[in-house]
């Protein structure tokens, strides 16, 4: 899932072939998305082989499989659910297809239509009484053992949990699992709109934010503007190589020892902010809600690894070690008109946008220090945004993806081994039914890959979640983590109050 931008969106989100069975480790302008498609004429199966960047999906330590976990406002009836699945999801390519090796062409992995077998994709565990007694631990609990599994390569590479049980926050609990190399998070969304309405109008489909245009600038600073960004992308294409092969982050008690940890079970929580308190702080320091967000999350991991390191006992004392070195793999959509898509028309030709994983990435560092003003957190992050959307890194990324992994396999052909992965995206602006049930919560995350700290973002009605993936061997305490995301971002209410920034 990608950095596609919450509110203001810029454009800047093989493996041993003979796997089987379950094996334990780790609306505004809708548009198409096309899928390519290379048919074999005597027997009619598609052919289309997986991308270089769905490849990268399969690699042993990035072998990852997405997580979206939905909150309904009322039971699910499994046999309706299944019923509306057949004849939405399964009408896309992606999810009635297996991936099978090409003998005749290097093993390389490519898509063939298969008959699916509903009942093997949807599953309905047996929830007692004493799971009922625990349900948000039960549900927590669960999805951590499915990401102790794979799903075999013999059928479709997805599978839906209906988990009837009351949480704190809904009535029943949908699990969705899709491997990464079926589509990235804008692929996902479009699926989630084609099978959505609006609670309002429950004939309308549900509306998205809509995309800020560029200023138009003069000659000067055009000419300027492409000066900056051939130096900017010399620069991270030299910091690509470094951090490659010998550039590390510092090992602190938020990073992965080595990339084995990409073999682990994760643990998924999340954190729900109001949305109107981040637009206050954005409106107040003339950013975006990408700044606000990446600014709590600096200020949040600043908190938190100041306890890890003996502030707690210490006060606001300066704990730090010298020199910290902390970035994350922040992903980009690299769609040319990016945005979320129907799906009743992916398939078609001359489409702006593709379905798959259109993504790239950047590198984003993050200043680990204890600030006196909250408020520079956030004047760093967008200085730091900014400084990214004038590069060509994430576009460069996506190149290497395609040259080296099938061309030439070098440790370039992998993802960089950074303290954590990054990402967000814009969620309906109102509140969506799927398939008729009303959705109390939306929260994406993924398992698989090779950090222990994984971030998403996803903005829903008027709530805003930061869903946090961890291997809770490294970090034991994901809620305390949550808990100084959420003192973040009332210390930048507080700020922008006290230096009259807004009216009380």
């Amino acid at each position: 899932m990608e950095f596609g931008g919450i509110y203001d969106r810029q454009n800047v989100g093989q493996e041993d072939t003979n796997r089987r069975g379950l094996r334990s480790r780790s609306h505004i302008g809708l548009k198409q998305i096309k899928v390519r498609k290379e048919i074999d004429d005597e027997s009619g199966e598609e052919k289309e082989p997986l991308s270089p960047m769905a490849r990268m999906f399969h690699e042993p330590e990035s072998d990852v499989y997405i997580i979206v976990i939905v909150g309904f406002k009322s039971p699910i009836e499994p046999s309706s659910f299944k019923a509306n699945l057949v004849e939405t999801l399964l009408k896309h390519p992606r999810f009635s297809s297996v991936q099978v090796a090409d003998d005749e062409n290097g093993r390389e992995l490519k898509w063939v239509q298969t008959k699916v077998d509903i009942d093997k994709h949807v599953i309905v565990p047996m929830v007692d009484q004493v799971m009922a007694s625990s349900s948000d631990k039960y549900v927590e609990d669960y999805v951590a053992n499915i990401s102790k599994t794979k799903i075999s390569m013999s059928i479709p590479m997805w599978d839906c949990h209906i988990l009837n049980l009351k949480t704190c926050d809904a009535e029943s609990t949908l699990v969705i699992r899709v491997h990464h190399s079926l589509g990235d998070g804008t692929s996902l969304m479009s699926l989630l709109v084609s099978c959505s309405r609006k609670v309002s109008d429950p004939d309308a489909l549900p509306t998205f934010p809509a995309m800020k245009k560029p200023r138009s600038a003069g000659w000067f600073w055009r000419f300027w503007s492409v000066l900056v960004l051939i130096w900017n992308t010399l620069v991270d294409m030299g910091m690509c190589v470094a951090t490659t092969y010998f550039l590390k982050d510092t090992q602190t008690p938020l990073k992965a020892p080595s990339s084995t940890v990409a073999f682990t079970s994760r643990r998924i929580v999340r954190r729900a902010f109001c949305l109107d308190d981040v637009k206050l702080v954005k409106n107040a320091t003339n950013t975006t809600v990408n700044d606000v967000m990446l600014a709590i999350t600096q200020a949040g991991l600043s908190r938190y690894l100041n306890k890890k390191y003996g502030g707690e006992a210490r006060g606001r004392e300066n704990n730090f070690p010298n020199n910290i070195r902390l970035r994350a793999t922040l992903f980009i959509n690299l769609r040319s008109s990016p945005g979320d898509y129907a799906l009743a028309e992916m398939a078609k030709k001359n489409s702006k946008a593709e379905w798959g994983n259109k993504i790239g990435y950047v590198l984003f560092p993050f200043t680990i220090a204890l600030k006196d003003k909250p408020l520079d957190y956030i004047r760093d992050a967008k200085a730091t945004m900014d400084r990214k959307k004038a590069t060509l890194e994430a576009k460069f990324r996506l190149f290497m993806a395609k040259f080296f992994v099938r061309f030439c396999r070098t440790k370039l052909a992998t993802f960089p081994l950074t303290t954590m992965w990054f990402s967000n995206m814009a969620g309906p602006l109102e509140e969506i039914s799927i398939f008729g049930n009303q959705v109390s919560f939306i929260a994406p995350s993924l398992y698989g890959q090779p950090v222990a700290l994984t971030i998403h973002v996803v903005s829903y009605a008027k709530k805003i979640t930061m869903v946090l993936s961890v291997d809770d061997n490294i970090i034991p305490d994901p809620y305390q983590l949550c808990d100084d995301f959420e003192e973040s971002l009332k210390l930048f209410k507080n700020s922008v109050t006290a230096e009259g920034l807004i009216l009380n």
